[in-house]
């Protein structure tokens, strides 16, 4: 199968993320393993996916680094699938995903909310710059710039864009 990727956009960090993790089964996978589910069972349930499907996608994620394939039980083997540190890394995305859609929703609409697991409350997330605690969804604010590594035709992209302070 033909990459979904430009030949330009091969360095785009969205473009590299969006193959691993754009398909819609990957992130509801990803998000019922947030929820706890290691085993194939256990996704299979939850999501109603096809069993040639859910085995595809749990070899993706594996390939990917994201989820890591143990066995839980030897006669007859059966393994379950763990979310590794790059996987888990991915939770504040799936977060902030499920949060746009809500925001779209009137609160008696959502069917799923985030919440503090000591207080109940729900909450609002948001991303922030970590070293200001800005919110960055202000895109006057806030652009991409080429960074250290950008190619030409990235740099071209963001010729007239401020670079970071450590690049200049």
């Amino acid at each position: 199968m033909a990459s979904r990727i430009r030949l330009e956009d091969r360095e785009c960090p969205l473009s590299t993320t969006v193959q691993h993790v754009g398909e819609w089964w990957t992130l509801l996978l990803l998000h019922d393993a947030f929820d706890g589910y290691t085993r194939f069972d256990q996704f299979q349930e939850s999501l109603g996916i096809s069993s040639s499907m859910l085995t595809t996608r749990l070899k993706t994620l594996v390939a990917d680094g994201l989820l890591e394939r143990r066995p839980y039980q030897t006669s007859p083997v059966r393994h379950e699938y763990v979310l590794t540190d790059l996987g888990r890394s991915l939770r504040p995305v799936v977060v902030a995903l499920a949060a746009w859609g809500n925001s779209r929703l009137a609160p008696a609409e959502r069917s799923m909310i985030l919440i503090d697991a000591q207080s109940g409350e729900e909450v609002d997330p948001v991303v922030v710059d970590a070293g200001t605690g800005r919110r960055l969804d202000d895109s006057d604010a806030y652009v991409f710039a080429a960074g250290p590594a950008a190619g030409d035709a990235m740099r071209a992209r963001y010729a007239n864009r401020t670079t970071a302070p450590s690049e200049a």
